[in-house]
């Protein structure tokens, strides 16, 4: 297998603009190919997730081309078709293209077969599918494999409309999907989410793009939308994807870390992304941050401390604490992170069994993580488990006077391709 020998790092400072959120990619690439009109995005990210929802959208027959730095997609005007009738779209691991893409083709016509990578058919899909049907009219979506999961076949007629609920303690992708699905319903349409919402302002950060692209959904707290007359969507001409907030948490703990200063560009306090709360986490431990026109500037002061935090209105960024957690003084406790099972993979598991191998001691709740860091960090080598976040995590622990050594480190392929050549350059790596 192959695998990356990242040598301890002396130094890390400089200025870095992460590629474009996923997450609002893979949101507003889906309403401009269903808009009406043609939209022109910018920072659209080449990773992986996004490459797989474009190339989904594709094969449905949306024209998309490239224009610079840009992306230009001709909206169809309403819900997608299957070119002949049926279509078979694979999409990897990617949850956001599989979740959206799930509640969205219901919406149009033809035959649409959905499938995934083997951890993706381990990720559930079921709660989405029962919270579809109330809405689903003549359009029948049947399990093609376990009952459940992946993969899917969509007979898709439309979707009339109507009441349904949803679980809101699994992902927020499900509420995503279905918020998205209901301006494309033919009648008046409302859900109710049941339970705590995990993760909710990725759910706002949903309803923000739905709102550029025109379309606004009456809601009660996040725990009740409706829509009483659907028009779908129209293009809002040209739409700019800002950078990743969770991929720019690895650069601010590093400057927390080493020292910095690291300045992240195009992020600032007011971003519709919950993840940009890391900044001030990392303030809570000890970092200055400073919030400025270009970007989020973070420098480490002296030490830092371990904190108590709940990371459930950020929980990508929870695992860069667990990292950050190994250079404080005394215990962190991350907690409400539950919903890290059903990810790429078990991060609860994968994050407690690799924080050990370099000396700390972890204890692993069903819904949080204990980290006491180690007195003295240890080389170790690092298994990914082909998810993007454990490598870029766990190349922090290159500034810790020890080297780290992560195994199949392409995996960050996913969403940040040139992770590790930003990394290098701010840590003054040749």
């Amino acid at each position: 297998m192959h695998s990356l020998l990242l040598p301890p790092v002396q130094r890390f400072t400089g200025t870095v603009r992460p590629p474009g959120s996923k997450s609002i990619a893979n949101r507003a690439l889906p309403l401009a190919a269903v808009a009406q009109g043609t939209t022109r995005l910018e920072n659209l990210p080449d990773g992986e997730d996004v490459s797989l929802m474009r190339a989904a959208l594709e094969k449905m027959g949306v024209p998309i081309q490239n224009d610079g730095s840009s992306v230009v997609v001709k909206g169809q005007g309403g819900g997608l078709c299957a070119p002949q009738g049926e279509v078979f779209l694979s999409l990897g691991n990617s949850g956001t293209a599989t979740r959206i893409l799930t509640a969205l083709l219901p919406a149009g016509d033809g035959v649409f077969h959905i499938d995934g990578n083997p951890r993706m058919r381990e990720r559930p899909i079921g709660h989405l599918v029962e919270a579809l049907l109330p809405l689903a009219g003549n359009t029948r979506i049947a399990y093609e494999g376990k009952e459940g999961f992946l993969p899917l076949r969509i007979e898709a007629k439309g979707l009339t409309g109507g009441q349904t609920r949803i679980r809101g303690d699994l992902s927020s992708q499900f509420t995503t999907g279905l918020t998205l699905a209901l301006p494309l319903c033919h009648g008046a349409s409302e859900f109710a989410v049941v339970g705590k919402l995990v993760s909710a302002p990725y759910v706002e950060l949903t309803l923000k793009v739905m709102e550029a692209f025109g379309a606004r959904l009456e809601h009660d707290g996040l725990q009740r939308f409706g829509i009483t007359n659907p028009r779908g969507y129209g293009s809002p001409g040209t739409f700019s994807i800002e950078p990743d907030a969770s991929s720019a948490s690895y650069f601010m703990a590093a400057a927390a870390i080493a020292g910095g200063p690291v300045t992240v560009l195009g992020l600032g306090r007011k971003s519709p992304q919950g993840e940009v709360g890391f900044a001030e986490v990392l303030r809570r431990m000890g970092a200055e941050v400073e919030y400025n026109p270009e970007g989020i500037t973070v420098h480490g002061v002296g030490k830092l401390y371990g904190v108590d935090a709940d990371m459930d209105l950020m929980s990508d960024t929870g695992m860069t604490l667990a990292m950050v957690a190994l250079f404080a003084k005394g215990t962190t406790v991350i907690r409400n992170i539950g919903n890290w099972r059903v990810k790429e993979t078990d991060r609860l598991h994968a994050m407690a069994t690799e924080l050990r191998k370099v000396g700390a001691d972890v204890e692993e709740g069903a819904n949080s993580l204990t980290i006491h860091p180690p007195l003295k960090l240890h080389m170790a080598e690092i298994e990914t488990y082909d998810d993007h976040r454990m490598a870029m995590c766990f190349s922090l622990i290159s500034l810790g006077g020890v080297g780290v050594e992560l195994l199949n480190p392409d995996c960050v392929r996913k969403t940040y391709p040139g992770y590790f050549d930003d990394f290098r350059r701010l840590a003054g790596i040749n």
